[in-house]
């Protein structure tokens, strides 16, 4: 099958990759430095899918229309690059593997012909260098669009995603991608104070904020009605159990995620864009819970902060040491 991936990065050269070596014709989209490298070396993967390089057909931009096409730019990249393959791509089926709730809207608004469709990747994949990414944890993807049961299309990508990397077709996938919004608030921290994501979680001051935000991001969700989906164990009674605990208690829903990475320094996906000197996702994780707690009328001074904080480390290309972290979030409770 002719399959395009739009966006080179972490989980985009998976993807690709994995793609490519269950036989499928893969065409990426790839800017600059990334774009040569690729072209004239492939992608090379290596870690918890074993070591794989692939060569898969590398432009900037798209030039004929495929039979599928995987979206897996950072969620502020997607509009853009879907408007720039919005010719070729529109009619076409489009799978948008990002963080975040608005990525199947966008694609939606802007390929207004096509089959639209979410995929939340449970993959932890650094970005070592231009074509080169290494998976730390080898985890399932999960497809689905929409509130309802699975449809016979979304069974169908999943059988086509399946022969190359775990894929899970869901039910209440927009209840799901609130379910990995909770999960995602492990990203910012490790961003902030440029640690990785297991020493944030094993650092008890950093692990209180990080359950803090966690347990706002579940009640800014019931407050807008959101029934959460089913995803790595976690869902709508468990998570609405764990926003009654006290902040001492629900240290365990960190503490359990950082158990199932191992290991190996898995970076998050924002401080990764840190380290490639990019603007990062976080308007989209963090923020979003601000937004939609906005339009719940509440407030949410832990995400709140936790945004901020990301950009100021965007602007000071800096991390901030754990004390004055902790120190900016004491003033909140005074």
């Amino acid at each position: 099958m002719e399959i395009a991936v739009i966006g080179a990065g972490a989980l985009g050269g998976t993807f690709a990759t994995l793609l490519a070596r269950a036989g499928h014709t893969v065409t990426v989209t790839a800017r600059g430095p990334a774009l040569a490298v690729i072209q004239a070396e492939g992608i090379s993967l290596t870690g918890a899918f074993g070591a794989v390089r692939q060569h898969p057909l590398a432009l900037e931009r798209l030039a004929r229309t495929p039979q599928l096409t995987l979206v897996c730019t950072k969620a502020q990249d997607a509009a853009a690059a879907i408007g720039e393959n919005a010719r070729v791509l529109d009619g076409s089926p489009v799978i948008v593997v990002q963080n975040g709730l608005d990525g199947v809207r966008t694609a939606g608004a802007l390929l207004p012909r096509s089959d639209c469709f979410g995929a939340l990747s449970i993959i932890a994949a650094n970005y070592a260098a231009p074509g080169r990414v290494t998976v730390t944890t080898a985890a399932p993807t999960y497809l689905g669009r929409g509130t309802g049961v699975a449809d016979a299309a979304t069974l169908a990508w999943r059988d086509v995603l399946g022969d190359a990397v775990p894929t899970l077709a869901l039910d209440n996938f927009v209840g799901a991608q609130w379910t990995k919004l909770v999960v995602n608030m492990l990203n910012a921290l490790p961003a902030i104070t440029g640690m990785s994501v297991q020493a944030v979680v094993d650092h008890p001051g950093l692990r209180r904020v990080m359950t803090d935000s966690m347990r706002e991001t579940v009640r800014v969700g019931m407050k807008n009605g959101v029934r959460f989906g089913s995803l790595q164990g976690l869902g709508d009674r468990p998570l609405r159990a764990f926003s009654r605990l006290p902040t001492v208690l629900g240290q365990v829903l960190p503490l359990r995620l950082r158990t199932r990475m191992g290991d190996v320094p898995n970076l998050g996906s924002t401080q990764q864009s840190l380290n490639r000197g990019q603007l990062t996702e976080v308007d989209y994780l963090n923020g979003a819970v601000v937004r939609e707690a906005a339009l719940a009328g509440v407030r949410v001074p832990v995400n709140e902060l936790l945004t901020a904080l990301v950009h100021e480390v965007e602007a000071r290309g800096v991390p901030l040491a754990p004390p004055d972290v902790l120190e900016r979030f004491a003033a909140l409770r005074r």
